[in-house]
């Protein structure tokens, strides 16, 4: 088994991570002769709550050679410049975590410094002036930037709200245009090789033997081969994320869908609310200890905008991820690898990356041990990454009112995390490490948004006199402002570029 070269590579299950995979594999791996088999069935369903997602996906698509009017349209999407945090740092309070940078570096000193100096000064106005997104989505406008369109629009980043299911589909019949082989059937058995313990077919039901050389797990938290046959261990960080349910339902749109994501922080956790074109979709994430399952479900149903048109769907999960995401022949993409609660919207992007890095490291051999640890090691870094920009969220918050705020706002966090914030909260000063995922508009926009921002600014940023300083702030101010108010609305890009085709739903009771 060990000395067989990679011809035939066998996903074990579908969904968003399985579909991704298998048309990732097929654009970029099976020109080198290597078939891409996708075992799943009908029978078994899919967690399909993920719908908001960060910039890169727009990358995967592109790398995909996906047009993406086609794929917004075919996934009744909309796009996302950013999330609005409510009652996050205090009840009351709201923030926007944009997805394009705040201002414009002057003599090489990073914006954020003149911002906190002029702050320093007794000036009001806050981060949000000085960006291009968060103008624009407060205003539901949008404009996918192009490269003529000057500096300012240049600094817009953006991402997309889909329905998960349609997203599956979409790329199922793009993989299989590619030629990957989809084959409907329930895993009964994993069969392995007697003496290395790799992995050498599934078993089906109705006695069917897929073989494989390869075998991607993407069977949700089940972790069927990962856990099942492999038995790679899941490391548990519930004691920085403690949130471990959630319940989703979605509901009726109600007039035209902003262009960005709402995070509603609530007695137990927090609430998600996704605008799509045919509707919203919304979940409470939440910890059990704190929350039964009933309460969340009749805080999130009293909650919607429209009436509900699914029943609400409830979600076990444990947040951290696998020792090993690859172990033997193995690889773990999804769920199966890990998770992380969907604050930030990064299950889809960890999917991103494990796709990403499996076609840059793909094997020539069953077993590849060079290779493993280096996507062990890689992946381990980006899922600690984003822990700690998640717990940041808790930590840097002053609400006292509900058990659940007062541990987590009281509780150790990790060193990497507390040495970052401690030079965060000092003068501004950031660090992106290796390929991190969040830059410092992400960090800054959190921080400062619930009051723990940077406390003085880096002496560097007094080379401007507080003229020029003052003058140079006001500009950037007037540019933002104007750019937005002269973007078409959300609604009317949609509309000239990737409307869908409406969606009748037959509306469910509460």
């Amino acid at each position: 088994m060990t000395e067989r070269s990679i011809k035939r590579v066998i996903i074990a299950g579908g969904g968003t991570a399985g579909w991704m995979t298998a048309a990732a594999l097929a654009k970029m791996v099976m020109p080198a002769d290597v078939s891409v088999t996708l075992v799943e069935s009908e029978a078994i369903g899919t967690v399909g709550v993920g719908e908001a997602t960060i910039p890169p996906i727009t990358k995967f698509n592109t790398q995909l050679g996906i047009d993406e009017h086609t794929f917004v349209r075919e996934t009744q999407a909309t796009f996302k410049l950013g999330i609005e945090f409510a009652d996050w740092g205090g009840l009351g309070e709201r923030y926007f975590h944009p997805f394009g940078r705040y201002g414009f570096d002057l003599e090489g000193v990073e914006f954020h410094q003149y911002w906190s100096r002029l702050k320093s000064l007794g000036d009001a106005h806050g981060l949000a002036d000085y960006s291009l997104n968060t103008c624009a989505a407060y205003a539901g406008k949008f404009l996918r930037p192009e490269p003529d369109h000057g500096a300012v629009i240049g600094q817009l980043g953006y991402a997309y709200h889909f329905d998960a299911g349609l997203y599956a589909a979409f790329l199922r019949r793009f993989a299989e245009g590619l030629g990957v082989t989809r084959i409907e059937g329930r895993i009964e058995e994993v069969e392995q090789d007697s003496d290395s313990g790799l992995i050498t077919a599934l078993s089906l039901d109705h006695d069917r033997q897929i073989e494989g050389d390869l075998f991607i797990d993407c069977t949700g938290f089940r972790g069927l081969l990962i856990d099942g046959a492999m038995g790679s261990v899941h490391k548990d960080w519930s004691h920085w994320l403690p949130c471990n349910r959630a319940v989703a339902v979605a509901c009726e749109k109600q007039g035209d869908p902003v262009p960005f994501t709402r995070s509603t922080a609530r007695k137990a956790g927090w609430q998600w609310r996704i605008p799509l074109q045919h509707r919203t979709g919304n979940g409470y994430v939440y910890c059990d200890e704190y929350l039964s399952a009933e309460e969340a479900e009749k805080t999130l149903l009293a909650s919607l905008d429209g009436a509900p048109v699914s029943s609400p769907n409830h979600l076990r999960f444990r947040t951290g991820h696998r020792e090993e995401f690859w172990a033997g022949n193995c690889v773990a993409i999804g769920l199966s690898s890990g998770f992380l609660e969907p604050l930030e919207s990064t299950s889809i992007h960890l999917i991103h990356m494990g796709i990403a890095k499996l076609v840059t490291l793909f094997p020539s051999r069953a077993d590849a041990p060079v290779e493993r640890a280096e996507y062990n090691r890689l992946m381990t870094d980006d899922f600690t990454h984003v822990r700690d920009f998640l717990i940041l969220h808790y930590k840097a918050t002053k609400r006292d009112d509900a058990p659940f705020w007062n541990y987590v706002r009281e509780m150790d966090i990790p060193g990497s995390l507390a040495g970052k914030l401690e030079l965060l909260k000092s003068q501004g000063r950031f660090f992106k490490y290796d390929a991190e995922l969040f830059d410092v508009t992400s960090w800054i926009a959190v921080a400062e948004g619930q009051g723990w921002g940077p406390q003085g600014f880096n002496a560097i940023a007094s080379g401007l006199s507080e003229a020029n300083l003052k003058g140079s702030l006001t500009n950037m101010r007037a540019s933002y402002a104007k750019a937005a108010q002269a973007m078409p609305t959300h609604q009317a890009y949609i509309d000239r570029f990737c409307k869908a085709a409406p969606i009748s739903f037959v509306t469910e009771p509460a």
